[in-house]
């Protein structure tokens, strides 16, 4: 089926290389100059578009983590609306550095990767084309890490010159903040554009 231009749109501007490095160096107390990858990849791809992400502190750049897929894709309940949808790989090491050498991504298979049920956005779309991404009432996003249950809110903002996420690890116990946008969102800016790889998925 056909993308919708809504989707496209939030794809093309999820879809690149991003740092913040204004931000550290402004607050460097409370923001870590991080790089972001998303990539788009062929998976899902008859009714959404599957970015994979991963970052990397730019101080460790051989050390990429957080190494997720986003999957883009219409609400249930409206053709209009977007959601987004994560999945953890279970193997992450297969594919770390994808995000230089995407290559590592061609082989990747549905059954290389889990749903991550409670890890889902509503995406909305706000004035001047630009796309607001908060979890369902209630949601709760968990996962297994080294034999321990992990927490994280999710949520970012997205417009054609900024990216702003909202991601933050918590104690599933205590609710207490952990790590990530503690003091409000990382402020990213893209700085290679992978827009071009779009083209390649199935329309």
């Amino acid at each position: 089926m056909p993308f919708s231009q809504n989707l496209l749109t939030l794809a093309s501007y999820l879809t690149g290389e991003f740092e913040n490095s204004e931000q550290a160096a402004s607050e460097p107390v409370w923001y870590v100059h991080l790089r972001l990858w998303q990539r788009p990849m062929a998976l899902f791809g008859e009714d959404s578009i599957t970015l994979f992400a991963e970052q990397a502190n730019i101080m460790n750049l051989q050390n990429p983590y957080r190494q997720r897929l986003m999957r883009l894709q219409p609400a249930s309940e409206s053709p209009d609306a977007l959601q987004v949808q994560y999945y953890e790989f279970q193997d992450p090491a297969s594919v770390k550095g994808a995000g230089i050498n995407p290559d590592l991504l061609k082989s990747v298979t549905l059954d290389q990767i889990n749903l991550l049920p409670g890890c889902i956005l509503n995406v909305r779309l706000l004035e001047s084309d630009r796309f607001i991404a908060q979890p369902p009432v209630g949601a709760r996003c968990c996962f297994n890490y080294q034999g321990e249950v992990k927490q994280v809110v999710l949520g970012f903002e997205a417009s054609a010159d900024q990216y702003l996420t909202y991601d933050k690890g918590i104690d599933p116990k205590t609710s207490k903040s952990l790590w990530g946008a503690m003091m409000g969102p990382y402020d990213y800016t893209k700085t290679q554009d992978y827009t071009q790889e779009l083209s390649m998925l199935k329309k």
